[in-house]
């Protein structure tokens, strides 16, 4: 009899395997000539050669599918285990449309109004990608969900998300803590969006890994940044040199995104805003994209579009 063993990663075996092992249940009812024993995150299966070979395509196709939705069902599992690569490869195209990733407690992330829905087209075509718009119009929520499904579907290795550490100019020494516990106030609003999107466990490992990197936009100086998806968020907060030193930074098979507000800039009167800057420079060059988004975009509380509305009137009084 073959022994081999099947060691989950970067997955949860409790979410995986199910209440009271339902998964492995399963498993048994559909290769019952095939002895499985699951001891944490490894199973272990025992059983005549061309029986194991196929159970591992199968149970690939498992970890695929709980990859991709962040669950395991009864119906699900009884559709992988019986279905051809073919009908599965079909039946998840046909659940997928208009959803970016599937989140964790199954939520659907997907673009929620227009100018998010031209996010995607654009970035699907272009491999740098300008997004404009006042704050809850979803710009770095969407930015992030494209980053996600690229990592997801291989088309890049990592993921990069960078902003402007403005209001310490970067000099984050006075706060307490070690580095991580320093930058983390800053990059708050990104951590949060990975985290609507990809399981904790996972989410620790890529960061433990460098799959996903967080970091200030110092941080990025002298890289060059291959086979990445990378959100420089807050971008109005860039000095000229800093936008220029980012944007130099992109290597191949590369994929950024650029996304702020020119209404809140945070910089020193009379600094002039890189963002403004490259918006005007670039906005010509092919594979180079820009969506502007506005209050109709707003996806926050119904207050935030009237907010940002009668500061509008004010603000051009």
């Amino acid at each position: 009899m073959n022994e081999r063993i099947i060691e989950l990663t970067e997955i949860n075996p409790k979410d995986f395997f199910g209440t009271q092992n339902s998964t492995i249940e399963q498993l048994k009812k559909y290769f019952p000539k095939i002895k499985i024993v699951a001891r944490g995150a490894k199973l272990k299966i025992y059983g005549e050669a061309e029986l194991l070979n196929e159970f591992e395509i199968r149970f690939e196709r498992l970890i695929k599918y709980f990859n991709r939705y962040n669950k395991l069902d009864d119906n699900s599992i009884e559709r992988i285990l019986t279905s051809t690569g073919t009908e599965e490869k079909t039946s998840i195209a046909k659940s997928t449309k208009d959803v970016l990733v599937h989140g964790t407690n199954g939520k659907l992330i997907k673009p929620q109004t227009e100018n998010q829905r031209k996010m995607v087209t654009l970035m699907d075509k272009n491999d740098m990608l300008f997004a404009v718009g006042p704050a809850g119009t979803g710009k770095t929520y969407t930015a992030v969900a494209l980053a996600v499904r690229a990592l997801k579907e291989k088309e890049v290795r990592r993921i990069i998300l960078t902003r402007p550490a403005v209001e310490s100019g970067e000099n984050l020494g006075f706060l307490p803590g070690d580095l991580k516990e320093k930058l983390d106030p800053y990059m708050q609003p990104l951590y949060d969006a990975l985290r609507d999107m990809i399981p904790h466990e996972k989410l620790e490992s890529h960061l433990e890994k460098g799959i996903i990197q967080i970091a200030p936009l110092a941080f990025m100086r002298g890289r060059t940044l291959d086979n990445a998806f990378v959100i420089l968020d807050e971008a109005q907060n860039t000095t000229h040199n800093q936008m220029k030193m980012f944007l130099t930074r992109m290597g191949k098979s590369a994929k950024f995104i650029i996304t702020g507000d020119p209404g809140q800039i945070d910089l020193p009167r009379k600094q002039v805003s890189g963002l403004k800057e490259s918006l005007l420079a670039l906005k010509d060059i092919n594979g180079i994209a820009q969506v502007y988004l506005d209050d109709k975009d707003v996806v926050r509380h119904r207050l935030v579009k009237e907010i940002i509305s009668a500061y509008k009137s004010i603000e051009t009084e």
